[in-house]
């Protein structure tokens, strides 16, 4: 069995995108590449077990062996068939009683066999939305096999207290207006949904919720966001007294990820690969509010090094989900100073940059950094 997909890849030597054939075969993880301006084989079959098959379908990024290739369309009708078929976009919506309960709705969401895409917390204004102007929302793109009814299952219906008592709107809101949660009705109306909170062509969308003040950064590192570590960390973090403010999930083009982690460049042995993780998939940017004063999120987020971690601080987000020194689950900021800074700066993937002056890292932490800039900063 084999799929094909049809990738582009940004060469940076020759500032050009090339096009690619990318095949994967499921039984045994191998991928293959095949330049097809060249005509020739680019790579050859050879197995690569960290590319997840659930991470194969048009519009998403993946790594191959540090190229960063775009997935633009199915490369050929089974590969369209098999993988294609089912897959639905569509948008779910947490609404402001329920958006303290994220942890746990991502957890249910993994469970489901869907994927985030997107998400953001944003407030809306607008007068005819009532009660969703009553605090923030979270809105999320989700992505799966019957996306549209997987979630709307999962909603459950609209008089949920009678109806489905143990449903979502049960569980995390009350009947009529102030259910939990929305889910698009059909695909027509996902696509329109999804446009307005996360547009395809010009403008941003409703803007986050970042407030600026007394608050520190911290970045679910794209490992976790795959391995579906979102809601746990969430949880962890809000169940040990921090606040999230703000979220939005950024996909980095590489660039912007050695961008990120330039001070580290010739200080650490680990910046390819951390640069590599950075970029390799999306990856959750927080804004956590400086409201626990009897710790600091740097101390709960722990040493850098997961096995240190678990030895030292083993309660901490690097000893709960961390892997190594590149996948340690989370980046968050070094010096307090340091918080509004880095939260304005983020991770974002526009071309415009302006550069902030970088401190010498300790403890194996970012502090600040380059940054593109982006109208709507987390």
């Amino acid at each position: 069995e084999r799929y094909a997909f049809l990738a582009d890849w940004v060469d940076p030597a020759a500032a050009a995108r090339r096009r690619f054939q990318l095949f994967y075969y499921p039984n045994d993880g191998s991928v293959e590449m095949y330049d097809l301006k060249r005509q020739q084989k680019f790579l050859k079959r050879v197995r690569y077990d960290t590319l997840d098959p659930k991470d194969l379908f048009v519009g998403n990024r993946v790594n191959v062996f540090s190229r960063q290739l775009n997935l633009m369309d199915y490369g050929d009708e089974y590969t369209a068939r098999k993988v294609g078929s089912k897959k639905e976009r569509t948008l779910a919506l947490i609404k402001p009683d329920a958006v303290t309960k994220i942890g746990d709705v991502l957890e249910v969401i993994y469970a489901s066999n869907l994927i985030v895409t997107k998400a953001k917390m944003t407030t809306l204004t607008c007068n005819s939305v009532h009660f969703l102007s009553s605090g923030p929302v979270v809105a999320m793109e989700l992505m799966g096999d019957e996306a549209v009814s997987v979630w709307k299952k999962f909603l459950g219906p609209a008089e949920s207290q009678r109806e489905a008592p143990q449903s979502a709107r049960t569980q995390g809101g009350t009947d009529g207006p102030r259910h939990s949660g929305h889910g698009s009705d059909s695909l027509a109306a996902a696509a329109k949904e999804l446009e307005f909170f996360f547009p395809s062509t010009i403008g941003y969308g409703p803007p986050n919720t970042a407030t600026y003040t007394d608050c520190t950064c911290c970045i679910i590192k794209p490992h976790a966001v795959s391995e579906g570590l979102t809601g746990k960390i969430l949880n962890s973090i809000t169940d040990a007294g921090f606040e999230v403010s703000a979220l939005q999930m950024f996909n980095l083009g590489r660039a912007n990820a050695e961008e990120f982690f330039e001070v580290y460049k010739g200080v650490v042995s680990e910046y390819p690969g951390m640069v590599n993780e950075l970029s390799s998939g999306p990856c959750m940017a927080l804004e956590i509010l400086d409201t626990n004063k009897e710790k600091s999120f740097r101390d709960f987020c722990g040493p850098a090094d997961p096995e240190m971690s678990r030895l030292l601080r083993p309660n901490t987000l690097r000893a709960l989900y961390g892997k190594d020194n590149v996948k340690n689950a989370v980046h968050c900021t070094d010096l307090p100073e340091d918080g509004v800074l880095e939260v304005r700066a983020g991770p974002y993937t526009h071309t415009h940059t302006h550069t902030l002056p970088c401190r010498a890292p300790t403890d194996g932490h970012v502090c600040s950094f380059s940054h593109p800039t982006h109208k709507y900063l987390l």
